[in-house]
């Protein structure tokens, strides 16, 4: 049985990066993040059919996260260079062209490991979305099957529920009220 993660610290994590313009090589770490919201999103693989939609479609609503003081972090098991070669094809060609984000490289395949979604007979991760809090902690994790794809609105809607404090009934958005404990 896979251990619980949600409810604690985020598992720790270094990896090597390219920025979303595909122009830049870094590191990043879970400490990067500290006093901000984190969601961290795994995906199979570059250059494969249904990862890019999911990619462009959060990198399009990256202004939405910012103004939830949220920042993201795209991982994979694939190399920085494969990253920023994807990022340099065009959508048309299958590629991602620039992103708002940058995508990180779990080549050694522990952080996926770590966060419960390495697939390990394939050597790839499955489709695995967290939200980290200012803390650290994890407070939300979604994993899919690789051949679904994940909703960029109801990850903005569980990110604005979380944030707001309160108990959140089912179908919870922004502006509504919250259940109140009797």
């Amino acid at each position: 049985m896979a251990e619980r993660l949600v409810g604690k610290q985020a598992p720790d994590f270094t990896m090597a990066t390219v920025d979303g313009s595909g122009e830049s090589f870094g590191k990043v770490s879970l400490s990067d993040y500290k006093g901000k919201w984190l969601v961290l999103f795994f995906y199979p693989l570059d250059f494969t059919f249904v990862c890019p939609t999911e990619i462009t479609a959060i990198s399009d609503a990256a202004d939405e996260f910012k103004k939830l003081d949220t920042e993201i972090l795209g991982v994979s098991i694939d190399s920085v260079h494969s990253h920023k070669a994807w990022i340099k094809t065009a959508k048309e060609d299958n590629g991602l062209g620039k992103l708002n984000f940058p995508l990180a490289s779990d080549i050694t395949k522990s952080v996926s490991k770590d966060y419960g979604v390495l697939i390990e007979e394939e050597g790839i991760a499955l489709r695995g979305l967290f939200i980290i809090n200012p803390e650290g902690e994890l407070q939300y994790q979604v994993v899919h099957h690789n051949n679904v794809g994940r909703s960029v609105e109801e990850t903005l809607r569980v990110l604005e529920a979380l944030q707001s404090g309160g108990l959140c009934p089912i179908g919870w958005k922004k502006g509504d009220k919250h259940l109140v404990a009797k």
